[in-house]
């Protein structure tokens, strides 16, 4: 649902182009479409939301692809790149439960559902009495779950949550100060094949650049680091006055240890200095962490 929404979303933006061409939307189910009775944490390979639409590209099934960013994988696939990122919606995660409810308020020992190492492990250092469980499915699903009981609450991305228009839903905002958000969370992007001009003439004008640099930052981070979607690593870059800011933490599933750091340089810089904060992180313990997690399979 998330997925045709954005999709329909880039339609609409390449719609308002003088002369732009009718956009046909073609609709490809992924493995992670399919797959909904496993924990994400579990999965193993790569792609597992995009290996099927990027196969379709490379066919020339289809011209351009959508995705959420923070699925794409670090390192394109040969033949294919990314023409245009969207202006960034809210990057944070949100507690989906009662009005004006947020962690602190959650009762000893709720049930709180996710499907994302990362939040879990986060949560587990917030508040360590919580049972986290895992949570599957797309935005209603889950949060129909929750109305059915299964969760006393459960957190989502504020960007899906907003996009499909059910802020109502939203019990609080959770601060990046305790839960630093997946790499790229809020940002949508535009896949093509490489030098594809005749795509890009309509990509293109979608561009963002503030979102571009913020993300290339926390993407070359999470790169060098080797981590895939679902490692326990948080990271947001801001963009003020051509500055970068960049603040990222790797945490331990169960939360007891957390190494966390920041860098700040210039937007032009957003790739080096993804890659400096990434070593520095390396350095302060988090290869071992990112290890254990990969030997234990989570």
């Amino acid at each position: 649902m998330l997925a045709l929404w954005q999709a329909r979303h880039v339609a609409r933006l390449i719609d308002r182009l003088p002369g732009s061409p009718e956009v046909e939307l073609v609709t490809i189910k992924t493995e992670g479409d399919r797959i909904q009775d496993v924990p994400l944490s579990t999965v193993q390979g790569k792609g597992f939301f995009t290996k099927e639409i990027e196969r379709a590209l490379l066919d020339r099934t289809v011209d351009l692809a959508v995705h959420s960013l923070k699925d794409l994988e670090t390192e394109m696939p040969p033949g294919l790149e990314l023409p245009a990122v969207l202006e960034r919606e809210d990057p944070r995660d949100v507690l989906i439960a009662d009005p004006g409810v947020g962690v602190e308020d959650l009762p000893p020992r709720a049930r709180v559902g996710t499907s994302s190492l990362r939040r879990r492990a986060l949560l587990a250092r917030w508040r360590g009495d919580l049972e986290i469980a895992e949570l599957r499915g797309n935005v209603p699903t889950r949060i129909k779950k929750l109305e059915d009981g299964e969760y006393d609450a459960i957190v989502l991305a504020a960007a899906g949550v907003k996009r499909l228009g059910l802020e109502d839903r939203i019990g609080s905002y959770l601060s990046a100060d305790r839960m630093l958000p997946a790499v790229s969370q809020g940002a949508v992007a535009v896949q093509a094949r490489e030098c594809d001009e005749r795509v890009f003439r309509w990509v293109k004008p979608l561009e963002h650049r503030d979102t571009r640099q913020s993300t290339t930052a926390e993407r070359a981070l999470l790169r060098r680091l080797q981590g895939g979607c679902q490692v326990p690593v948080g990271a947001l870059a801001t963009v003020t006055s051509g500055a970068l800011e960049l603040n990222a933490c790797v945490c331990t599933v169960d939360g007891t240890t957390m190494v966390a750091g920041r860098e700040e340089g210039a937007v032009e810089q957003a790739e080096q200095l993804g890659v400096r904060l990434a070593e520095t992180l390396m350095d302060g313990g988090t290869t071992a962490i990112l290890e254990g997690i990969r030997a234990r399979g989570a």
